[in-house]
C-alpha cells in the first residue's frame, strides 16, 4: 500500500503554500461514553485517505493489545495505552489533517463526566462542537452537559451526529425522534447554528460519503459539512485588539531605529494610519508600518500575527494592548467569570493565584463563588461553599493590576485567562469573563489614570 499523502514531491511547495492558504477549522468532539467518537474521527480520516501506511500498520499492532485481531479506527485518536485496554478515551486527542477544501485541526475528548475539564480544554479554541449521540439509547445527561458546555464557551457552530444508525436499522423516525428530543433544549442554551446529520460511524454512513442505506436524508456527508461551514464571522471583526506579546528594540544596520510591537490581532482590523490607544496607560498614537514575515502590509485582520510600528515613541511592555481609538476594552481590577475548576485541590477563597490572560500575567485572588452549575439539570446552586474538580460556577475576584479584555461572549480570544496554583505550578482553573456589572464608559479624551474601572 502506498501513501495515502495527496501532496507529490515534486509539487510540495506549491501545494504546501495552497495548503497554508485555506481556512483552518478547528473542531471537538464530545459524547457519552461509547457513543463513538474515537471511532467516527478514525472513520473520518480512514476513510478521506487522511492516514499513512505506517498509521495503518500501527493500528494493525494495537488488534494485539486489544484483542480480536480487528483494526479498531478508535486507536487512530485514542493514543494512551490505558486507553485502548479499556476501549475509552481519557485524556484530549488532537489530530490535524487536510482535504483539498480546508485544513482541521480535531480534538477528540472524553464522555466521561469525571473529564469534564478535558472537554473544556479541547473546546475552548473550537469553532464548532461535534456531539455525537447513540440512536439506540437517545438525548443522556452527558449530551446535555455538552450542549451546555458548548453554549458556555460560545462555540459558534454545533453538529449533532445522530450515531450508530445501522443499529436501528437507518429509521428515518428515530433519527427524528432523536432529533426533535435534542431540539426541546436547545432554545434555553442559545445555540446559534445547530445541524443534525444521521451517522454510522462504524460502517461509514454519511461520514465522508453519502449513505445508501438512508436516502432518506437530503443532507451533507459529516465531512461535507465541515468543509463548508462558514466560519469567516467567528471572530470579532469590529473592535481591533492586539495583545503586545514581543517588544522589537532597535537592532544594527538597517535596524537601527526599528521599534515594532508584536502579537496576535485577536479582534478587528488595523489599516496603516489607524488611531490606536495603548491600554492600560491610555497613551495615543497612528499605526505607521504594519510588518509580516511575508512583508509589509497595508492593513491585517484577526487572527493574523503581525508586527506594528507606531508613528510616537510610547513605552510598551509585554501584556500591554494595541486597540482601536472606538468601542475600547474593559480595563478593570475587579472581575466576574465563569470557571471551570479542573484541580483536585478545591478553589481556595481569598488565596493568591497567577492569572494569565493574554500575553499578561497578574496576581489574582478569588473574594466569592456566586454559584454552582448542577450538571444534572443545568440549574444554578446559589452560595456553593467551594467548587470541586470539574466543577462550572461564577465567582467573583480581583487582580494585582489591571486586565484589559472584552466580555467572552463579545470576544473569545480577549476573555479567556487560566488561573495558576503558584506553589505547584498547575493549571486549577479556566474561565470566561463577563462584563462588569456596574461598567462605565471610557471616554477615548480621558487621560491614562481615568481608564481603569
Amino acid at each position: 500500500m502506498s501513501s495515502t499523502s495527496t501532496i507529490e514531491k515534486n509539487s510540495a511547495p506549491a501545494a504546501s503554500e495552497s495548503l497554508h492558504k485555506m481556512d483552518l477549522l478547528r473542531f471537538t468532539t464530545a459524547g457519552s461514553v461509547d457513543d463513538g467518537k474515537s471511532t467516527l474521527i478514525g472513520r473520518m480520516l480512514y476513510d478521506s485517505k487522511s492516514i499513512f501506511e505506517d498509521q495503518l500498520e500501527a493500528l494493525e499492532r494495537s488488534a494485539e493489545i486489544t484483542g480480536g485481531g480487528e483494526v479498531n479506527l478508535a486507536n487512530l485518536t485514542d493514543g494512551l495505552r490505558a486507553e485502548r485496554e479499556q476501549g475509552i478515551t481519557i485524556d484530549v486527542a488532537y489530530r490535524y489533517f487536510a482535504t483539498p477544501r480546508r485544513r482541521f485541526i480535531i480534538a477528540d475528548t472524553p464522555g466521561h463526566a469525571q473529564y469534564t475539564r478535558n472537554m473544556v480544554t479541547g473546546a475552548s479554541t473550537a469553532n464548532l462542537a461535534l456531539i455525537l449521540v447513540d440512536a439506540r439509547k437517545g438525548v443522556s445527561e452527558q449530551s446535555k452537559r455538552h450542549a451546555y458546555l458548548a453554549s458556555l464557551l460560545r462555540i459558534p457552530h454545533v453538529v449533532v451526529c445522530i450515531n450508530k444508525m445501522d443499529l436501528v436499522d437507518f429509521s428515518e423516525e428515530r433519527y427524528e425522534q432523536v432529533r426533535d428530543e435534542f431540539m426541546s433544549f436547545v432554545p434555553r442554551l442559545g445555540l446559534p447554528d445547530v445541524t443534525f446529520i444521521p451517522v454510522s460511524a462504524l460502517q461509514g454512513d454519511n461520514v465522508v460519503d453519502p449513505s445508501e442505506n438512508m436516502d432518506w436524508y437530503r443532507g451533507a456527508t459529516l465531512l461535507g459539512h465541515l468543509e463548508t461551514v462558514y466560519i469567516g464571522s467567528d471572530f470579532n471583526l469590529s473592535e481591533f485588539r492586539m495583545p503586545v506579546q514581543w517588544v522589537n528594540r532597535p537592532g544594527k544596520d538597517e535596524f537601527h531605529d526599528f521599534r515594532g510591537f508584536s502579537g496576535q490581532i485577536t479582534g478587528g482590523v488595523v489599516k496603516v494610519g489607524d488611531p490606536v490607544v495603548v491600554l492600560p496607560s491610555g497613551h495615543r498614537s497612528r499605526v505607521k508600518e504594519i510588518h509580516t514575515y511575508d512583508g509589509n502590509l497595508e492593513e491585517a485582520g484577526c487572527p493574523r500575527s503581525v508586527t506594528l510600528r507606531l508613528e510616537d515613541e510610547i513605552d510598551i511592555t509585554r501584556g500591554d494592548v494595541i486597540v482601536g481609538e472606538d468601542r475600547l476594552p474593559i480595563v478593570a481590577q475587579q472581575h466576574i467569570a465563569e470557571i471551570c475548576w479542573m484541580n483536585d485541590q478545591p478553589l481556595a477563597l481569598r488565596k493568591k493565584y497567577m492569572l494569565r490572560q493574554g500575553t499578561s500575567t497578574v496576581q489574582a485572588m478569588v473574594s466569592s463563588i456566586d454559584h454552582r452549575i448542577d450538571m444534572k439539570d443545568l440549574g444554578e446552586l446559589e452560595d456553593p461553599t467551594e467548587l470541586k474538580l470539574n466543577d462550572i460556577g461564577r465567582i467573583q475576584f480581583k487582580t494585582s493590576k489591571p486586565l484589559v479584555y472584552d466580555s467572552y461572549r463579545r470576544n473569545r480570544m480577549m476573555g479567556s485567562f487560566i488561573l495558576i496554583d503558584p506553589a505547584t505550578h498547575d493549571t486549577v482553573a479556566a474561565g470566561m469573563l463577563k462584563e462588569p456589572e456596574n461598567r462605565m464608559p471610557v471616554s477615548v479624551l480621558a487621560g491614562p489614570e481615568d481608564f481603569v474601572i
